[in-house]
């Protein structure tokens, strides 16, 4: 058997050959959600049944799954197999109503999960050996067990620390030679902001050589930002995940499409994805923007069958040409906001992202402390105000920032924004994923 670190055959696999064995595991998985009442009545519900589900091209012909059909079933939704013989459940972070569980099988959590999770490794080369310090959160939250049932079957060496405790990592990220990371990008700004108030230097004195962020999607600019601060040669990884997917193991950047803001579809063998339009449903062609639409093909407990996960991406204008070699899993750019996300501003549509990516150009700003603040529920709005905060070390005032941040947000939105600068310290920071949007009641 190969080990989890070295090159896999099917890391290289064809097109041809993934959608083989694709068009196997979904009549496979047709068979398994058969045993399924729940299934068989939420397929009936558009005149389908499990048995329908024989292939790529029959998939289309499947309703969709939302938060709301699992929220009917609560406790337990779509669960396929008897509660004991799940190992361990996760949960959906519950910001807009109960949280959703997951089942997890031993096979789950032993074997897919740490194969999806080793090919993610061997796409940005981790090596066995390598110092983790592991900070994404735990509990019910899949980011933190997952990376360490992974790490430990890959031979890392885990420090399972997660986010906070700012002052202590700063230094243990020295005095451990830590080489990796994984965490929220965010998470890191802070730490590198943390480090260099305590007099410490992260280019110097950290040993960090590559860092896996996931939880909050930032700009190609962000990222420079912090690989600018750390020691030379460090690469930050864009890594995107789902709780509903089986974990934090859908796409990763290799070292060539890091370049380019891109990502690849890397488990498409056990997870299949389809990116559609969120209207229609029907899918984008190269280069165009649309909706993650997932399939578990290897899940035993809790699969799904075309989820809605409201994430709106760019598939590349060529998917396939990425000069790693992986020709079977397609190239996407980072995630772009989700369709719940989205203002619609005197008739314009703006995405947080694109304000992202206006204070992530500015050096006298904080990249990670900005919001948005709309009244209203963000369907069509009047207005909205950017908060923003001045670095000590910017040469203009507060005033004339938020001018100039006016300025660029009017030629990039097309609108003229409220814009106010705050000093250093003023706005939350996170350890995780940030609210960016804050919906003030509409008399503010």
């Amino acid at each position: 058997m190969t080990a989890l670190h070295e090159p896999h055959a099917e890391d290289f696999q064809s097109l041809d050959e993934l959608h083989a064995l694709q068009d196997r595991k979904l009549q496979a998985l047709g068979l398994r959600l058969a045993g399924s009442p729940e299934w068989c009545a939420h397929l009936a519900k558009a005149g389908v049944k499990p048995g329908d589900l024989r292939d790529r091209t029959s998939l289309a012909a499947m309703p969709t799954l939302e938060k709301a059909d699992l929220r009917e079933r609560y406790p337990f939704p779509m669960l396929t197999v008897p509660v004991e013989q799940v190992a361990r459940f996760c949960a959906t972070s519950g910001t807009t109503g109960l949280p959703v569980m997951f089942g997890f099988t031993r096979h789950d959590w032993e074997v897919t999960l740490v194969r999806q999770l080793a090919r993610i490794y061997r796409t940005v080369n981790l090596r066995p050996g390598d110092r983790v310090y592991q900070g994404f959160g735990y509990g019910l939250w899949i980011g933190g067990p997952s990376m360490d049932a992974a790490l430990s079957a890959y031979g890392a060496v885990n420090f399972p620390v997660g986010p906070g405790r700012a002052d202590l990592v700063v230094r243990w990220l020295a005095d451990h030679g830590y080489t990796v990371t994984t965490m929220s990008p965010l998470w890191l700004m802070t730490l590198i902001a943390t480090a260099k108030n305590a007099g410490f230097d992260p280019a110097r004195q950290w040993k960090l050589r590559l860092g896996v962020f996931g939880g909050q999607s930032v700009s190609a600019t962000f990222r420079q930002e912090i690989e600018a601060q750390m020691p030379s040669g460090f690469m930050a990884h864009n890594n995107y995940g789902t709780t509903e997917a089986g974990g934090p193991i859908l796409s990763i950047s290799c070292p060539h499409s890091h370049a380019h803001d891109q990502m690849h579809l890397i488990n498409e063998d056990s997870v299949l994805t389809e990116i559609v339009d969120p209207k229609t449903l029907q899918p984008v062609g190269p280069g165009e923007v649309g909706e993650v639409l997932i399939t578990t093909l290897d899940k035993q407990a809790s699969p799904v069958v075309r989820w809605r996960t409201r994430d709106l991406v760019r598939r590349a204008d060529r998917p396939y040409a990425c000069a790693c070699g992986r020709k079977a899993f397609a190239l996407i750019g980072r995630i772009i906001g989700r369709s719940d996300d989205m203002l619609k501003v005197r008739g314009v549509i703006v995405f947080p992202t694109q304000v992202e990516d206006v204070i992530a150009g500015m050096e006298c700003l904080a990249k990670e402390a900005w919001q948005i603040y709309i009244d209203g529920d963000g369907a069509s709005l009047d207005r909205i105000e950017v908060a923003v905060e001045r670095l000590p070390s910017a040469t203009m005032g507060t005033d004339a920032l938020a001018a100039e941040v006016a300025a660029r947000l009017r030629a990039r939105l097309g609108l003229t924004v409220n814009v106010t600068c705050h000093v250093e310290g003023k706005l939350p920071r996170y350890e995780a994923k940030a609210a960016r949007v804050i919906r003030r009641a509409a008399t503010h």
